[in-house]
């Protein structure tokens, strides 16, 4: 790779590391800090109550396979899949990308005070509870996973795992363990991570690495980017839509309006999980080319 577009892409990165934690503190600050933004999130997950019963066995089995062993199972597999393509620092950042993206979840999750607006009565006395804990579990699995695979099954394998952390963000909603804000920090936070390992990985990158532009997945890239993008859209039209009914108490919104409110943080939730992929997936082709030299 060429030393110019050794740091364009590097810059990339730096761009896309410092957007994904302004957009973490711009959602913070709206949705945990404002009355207004506690009252969206509260309609929001209000709604997931409507059909609940119908999906409690998927939302239970995505759920439960959530957990510490699980995470270091994976975690390991993740590396040994990056040693046995002779990629040590892959290995490294591989592991420090679902480490750090958790370990950051876990303090950020016990910093962050929840003001309480008297928005949500009855789940005041839980306190904070964003970032997502399984969300950012099922996005750095994902995503430390697609920078592992080979090219050949890199991009559709970054479609699924996109639907993956997407599925279990979605999922933490649906059961009522968190509010859509919560998967969507989560998200921003393992994208952030993802983008410094790149940087990362780009230092350690040896001069002769051979990139194959065949390698970019372009394809991948715009499906996942326009349903992203489409996703989000949908997300801002029912946010906008519940917005017109604040002032009116939550146990007395009918069920229309309890539904599109949560459509909309899944959507949301879906949205995001689906653009971070598709940024991740932008530069995977120069962060770990087919021959590293």
């Amino acid at each position: 790779m060429h030393g110019r577009a050794r740091a364009l892409t590097v810059a990339w990165l730096v761009l896309l590391t410092a957007l994904q934690v302004l957009a973490f503190v711009l959602l913070w600050r709206f949705a945990v800090r404002t009355e207004h933004g506690q009252l969206l999130d509260t309609i929001a997950l209000t709604g997931n109550s409507i059909g609940q019963d119908r999906i409690d066995g998927l939302v239970g089995t995505v759920l439960n396979a959530m957990s510490v062993v699980s995470l270091l199972a994976a975690t390991a597999v993740i590396g040994f899949i990056a040693l046995i393509r002779r990629r040590v620092a892959l290995a490294v950042v591989a592991t420090m990308l679902v480490a750090g993206a958790n370990v950051t979840t876990q303090v950020l999750k016990y910093l962050i005070h929840r003001p309480d607006f008297g928005v949500d009565p009855e789940r005041a006395g839980a306190g904070n509870s964003l970032p997502s804990g399984h969300t950012t579990i099922a996005a750095a699995v994902a995503i430390a996973l697609v920078l592992v695979l080979p090219p050949k099954v890199r991009g559709w394998g970054a479609v699924l795992a996109a639907g993956y952390a997407a599925l279990a963000g979605v999922a933490t909603l649906s059961a009522g363990w968190h509010r859509p804000s919560d998967a969507i920090a989560s998200l921003l936070i393992v994208g952030a991570w993802a983008a410094a390992g790149g940087i990362l990985l780009m230092v350690t990158q040896r001069e002769h690495a051979q990139v194959e532009s065949a390698d970019a997945h372009g394809r991948s890239v715009a499906l996942l980017g326009l349903v992203g993008l489409g996703l989000l859209a949908v997300a801002a039209y029912a946010l906008r839509s519940t917005d017109e009914v604040l002032t009116i108490p939550v146990e007395e919104l009918n069920r229309p309006r309890l539904f599109d409110a949560y459509l909309g943080g899944a959507v949301g939730i879906a949205g995001t999980a689906s653009l971070v992929m598709a940024l991740v997936l932008t530069t995977v082709h120069r962060v770990v080319p087919r021959r590293n030299g």
